[in-house]
């Protein structure tokens, strides 16, 4: 036996723990908050599971290649890699904490390992807190180092942490690893097995595997799993400093989307070219039709514009600036179009037009007000039944769609425009991450017809394997699994919970209360000078109850932080 030859060490076999060791160079590993810290979710026993003592997130400082880096690791093995507050909290207080050693001038360069199904559905709320920070979080990161992801395993990254994936500077994938938001068993259950049969694998890998997001250029290597390999690419990665702001993209991909006809599904060769080639489509016309559905979006965005046009080419998103109190803000509304050619996305549901058109128009606004001293205000109107479950919606990066809207909003608050979100309808997971959850204050109609949560019950129920009736139950000792918007408010991420207003039929003087409460969360963020997303933790109701756990773990992440 020859025993100079080397074996490969993979990545895709090791646990999180594992999987950070092996990246950074020997000796210089130092975990953060790790399981003898005992810092385990506090909501999931009375749920009769188990918790974990490192709450299935590993954080370590060291160096690769003697660059001073920070891997944080998600352990697919435990609660498969769902986000709760303890976990979201261990990754989103590590990636504040690199952010400020960079501004201070110590660059620390974060590497993040993807092993993950999205929110952990136990926690949901929490989760979805968790994820809009950590997304924050590397959109302030990448003003200083890029943020490198790899997507090593069959687990993937789904839901809500594939849209802080698509915010990386730069993705790493092996051909096991699956990269898209929404699972195949929820693509299943929620849009019904004639649209995605969550049986096939090998097609399941061929649309949305590590090969087909590459080959589409989605993301930036596919490589075998040996460690040496994934050394070698965040390497060559730092070296070339040369990543792609696929973010940026909007009206090349809106582009395509406008020129993609189809009255059937599209085959995987198909996809590929055309997403090779989205760069050559040249831009089409797009009509814009009056859309006669009526919802509580395009109800409040004709009462705060005064009934103004949209300007928007997108018929199911609607935009307009119009003064209030005599300063020119910007309102945004997703809403119903029974002619969207992307039939997922027809009852107001956030797709992949939706999202491309929301990053467009904010990043608009940040483009025409760049030199002016006072940002212009920007009104989210959410009133969105959750992101667009579709074959086609997953073929085309609607992940990445989603995360471009995320990060407009998140560029938008931290160049200083103040974003105030209004929900007055339903803030339902990838579409309240994607339009809403960047804002610097939260303001909601007090409306029984208010829901914020990350899925569905159906599908909940299907992900957890418990009915719907157990997740009731669950719910009321566990604030953050119901959907009801008092619920939410315990969280302590609510600015204001707005009472007396008919929400579908608002009389003018309804309409003028509801103004008056915007532009009160205007002055308070214009007075905080915050331009981050703090405040849901330091308010009263957090401090007192909602985010103690959230807290707690900062706290510690500062006491060990080299």
């Amino acid at each position: 036996m020859n025993n100079s030859i080397k074996l490969p060490v993979s990545i895709v076999e090791s646990k999180a723990r594992e999987r950070a060791l092996l990246l950074l160079d020997e000796g210089t590993a130092n975990e953060i908050l790790g399981p003898f810290d005992f810092f385990e979710s506090p909501h999931l026993e009375a749920q009769n599971i188990v918790p974990q003592s490192d709450d299935g997130m590993i954080i370590m400082q060291g160096t690769i290649r003697g660059r001073r880096s920070l891997v944080i690791s998600i352990e697919g093995s435990f609660q498969g890699g769902g986000i709760g507050e303890v976990s979201g909290a261990k990754f989103a207080g590590a990636l504040e904490r690199a952010y400020e050693s960079c501004e201070a001038g110590e660059l620390i360069y974060p590497v993040i390992i993807y092993d993950t199904g999205g929110v952990r559905l136990q926690e949901a709320n929490y989760g979805l807190l968790s994820i809009a920070e950590i997304s924050s979080a590397i959109v302030a990161l990448k003003k200083y180092v890029p943020v490198i992801g790899i997507i090593p395993g069959k687990v993937g990254s789904f839901g809500g942490m594939s849209l802080t994936a698509g915010l990386c500077s730069a993705l790493i994938m092996t051909r096991e690893g699956r990269l898209g938001m929404n699972g195949p068993e929820v693509v299943q259950q929620e849009a019904g097995i004639q649209e995605l049969n969550a049986k096939q694998k090998p097609f399941i890998w061929k649309m949305i595997g590590g090969s087909m997001r590459y080959n589409s250029k989605l993301v930036d290597a596919v490589i075998e799993d040996d460690v040496v390999n994934y050394l070698d690419t965040l390497e060559n990665l730092w070296t070339n400093n040369n990543f792609k702001q696929r973010t940026m993209e909007y009206d090349t991909f809106l582009n395509m989307l406008n020129h993609l006809q189809f009255e059937q599904k599209i085959g995987t060769d198909e996809a590929h070219e055309i997403l090779s080639n989205r760069s050559e489509l040249a831009a089409g016309e797009a009509t814009i039709t009056d859309g006669e559905n009526t919802s509580r979006g395009r109800t409040w965005f004709n009462a705060f514009t005064n009934n103004a046009p949209s300007i928007s080419e997108t018929p199911s998103v609607l935009v307009a600036d119009a003064h209030l109190n005599g300063e020119k803000a910007r309102f945004i509304a997703v809403v119903p179009n029974s002619e969207n050619k992307f039939y997922r996305a027809r009852n107001g549901e956030f797709g992949l037009q939706e999202a491309w058109t929301v990053a467009k128009y904010v990043r608009q606004a940040i483009e025409e007000d760049k030199d002016s001293a006072e940002k212009r205000l920007i009104v989210p109107i959410v009133d969105v039944p959750g992101q667009a479950f579709g074959y086609h919606e997953e073929l085309f990066g609607i992940y990445l769609a989603c995360a471009a809207s995320v990060e407009a909003y998140a560029v938008a608050r931290q160049s200083g425009h103040p974003i105030v979100t209004c929900v007055v309808g339903k803030a339902i997971s990838g579409a309240f991450l994607a339009h809403g959850m960047q804002g610097n204050r939260i303001i909601s109609l007090d409306d029984s017809e208010v829901q914020v949560h990350v899925m569905s019950k159906k599908s909940a129920a299907l992900v957890t394997m418990r009915t719907v009736e157990e997740l009731d139950e669950f719910a009321k000792s566990v604030p953050s699994m119901a959907y009801d918007v008092h619920s939410f408010k315990t969280l302590g991420a609510l600015y204001e919970l707005i009472d007396g207003i008919n929400s579908d039929e608002p009389t003018n003087e309804q309409v003028q209360k509801v103004i008056h409460s915007i532009t009160s969360a205007k002055q308070d963020i214009i007075q905080s000078g915050d331009r981050t997303l703090a405040n849901r933790i330091q308010s009263t109701i957090a401090i007192e109850n909602g985010r103690k756990a959230s807290i707690a773990v900062r706290g510690k992440i500062a006491q060990q932080w080299n």
